[in-house]
Parts: structure tokens; sequence; C-alpha cells
């Protein structure tokens, strides 16, 4: 992973967290919105302009690609580097919530 890519990532944003995780199986953007509505009980609802705009720039940095097309919708697919930048800050939320647990 160069070091551009390391460092406009990680730490993510909760927004670009949410897209990784979704696209570990294909999906578009509206379905992306629904399902992360859905996995925080409502408590995070991607704005459309947020959405498509991190779509844009994750496929453009090669974390994301263009799967194909299903009635007028792009579908995406998380790419290699997207998982190895997922896993990353998998593992740093894992030590901040180890870190939160040690400390009460």
């Amino acid at each position: 992973m160069d070091a551009h890519i390391k460092k406009v990532y990680v730490p993510m944003t909760e927004t670009g967290f949410y897209i990784l995780l979704c696209l570990q199986e294909p999906n578009h953007g509206y379905g992306i919105v629904q399902r992360v509505k859905e996995l925080t009980n409502g408590d995070i609802i991607l704005a459309p302009g947020t959405m498509y705009g991190s779509l844009s720039k994750m496929e453009k940095d090669g974390l994301i690609c263009f799967h194909r097309e299903e009635d007028k919708r792009k579908i995406y697919l998380i790419t290699d580097l997207g998982k190895e930048v997922l896993e990353i800050e998998m593992k740093r939320i894992d030590r901040l919530y180890r870190n939160m647990k040690e400390m009460r």
C-alpha cells in the first residue's frame, strides 16, 4: 500500500469504513445507504452526496471497483487494496476497544 492511500484512508471516516464493510459483497450506493442504516439502527444515514462522492474517490484510488450494472445502478465491489485498508482499520478499532476496556 502506498503512502498516499495510507495517509488518506487511515484512520478511516465512518462513511469510508461502512462503504468498504458493505462492499465485501457486491452492492450499489442506495443499497449501501440502506445496509448502513440497518447496521446502525438508524444512527448513521449516509447522504447521497457523501455516498456518491466517496464511491467515486474510492474507485479512483483503487479501493473499490465497478462490478456490473443492474437496473441502471452501478454495482461496486471491494478490491484487494480496499480489503487491506479495511483490515488495518478493523485492527485499529479492535485496539481502541481493548484499550478502553482495560482502562475501565
